[in-house]
């Protein structure tokens, strides 16, 4: 006898669990980086109160969380172009599943890893904001710890890319 969960996991269409997949990677990625600008954007206007001279050079913080939207956009676009068309007779082979599922696990990889991304960028850029208007021989040491909170959203693009290479439909039959 099989579980319920199992019915589920393999009667529910791999198309959806693709397009969900791609949703949760763009809207995410989306959220992260959102997240970013308003820890950043909030600490760098009140501390451009104090010193007015930090505003543009600190935006360097918002372009960095912005960047984490687009590598939602990139890995969506990429997912997006992983969907192929199978027969109705092959959608629940275990090939169909396989790519579905593929497409989903890298859908949500990559919108976590730039969720926590979008925040580890916005708290640095907001620690760079308040620093930098106390004392302006800081904002270079910190701004080489925000580009390294960057990279987490790269990390997981890379690790989507990798897993959404496992998405392999059914060949069509002519």
């Amino acid at each position: 006898m099989t579980s319920s969960w199992f019915r589920a996991l393999t009667h529910i269409s791999p198309y959806t669990f693709a397009s969900i997949g791609i949703a949760i990677s763009i809207g995410v990625s989306v959220l992260g980086a959102a997240w970013g600008i308003y820890i950043t954007g909030s600490s760098l206007i009140g501390a451009a109160i104090k010193a007015p001279r930090i505003t543009s050079k600190n935006l360097i913080s918002v372009i960095f969380c912005e960047a984490v939207a687009i590598y939602g956009v990139i890995v969506a676009i990429i997912l997006q172009t992983k969907l192929e068309s199978v027969p109705t007779s092959k959608i629940y082979d275990p090939e169909s599943l396989r790519a579905g599922y593929a497409i989903f696990a890298s859908g949500i990889i990559v919108g976590f890893a730039n969720l926590m991304c979008g925040l580890c960028v916005g708290i640095i850029g907001s620690s760079c904001a308040l620093s930098d208007a106390q004392n302006s021989t800081l904002f270079v040491k910190i701004l080489v710890i925000e580009i390294f909170g960057s990279a987490l959203g790269l990390f997981g693009v890379i690790v989507g890319i990798i897993m959404s290479a496992q998405a392999t439909w059914p060949a069509k039959t002519a």
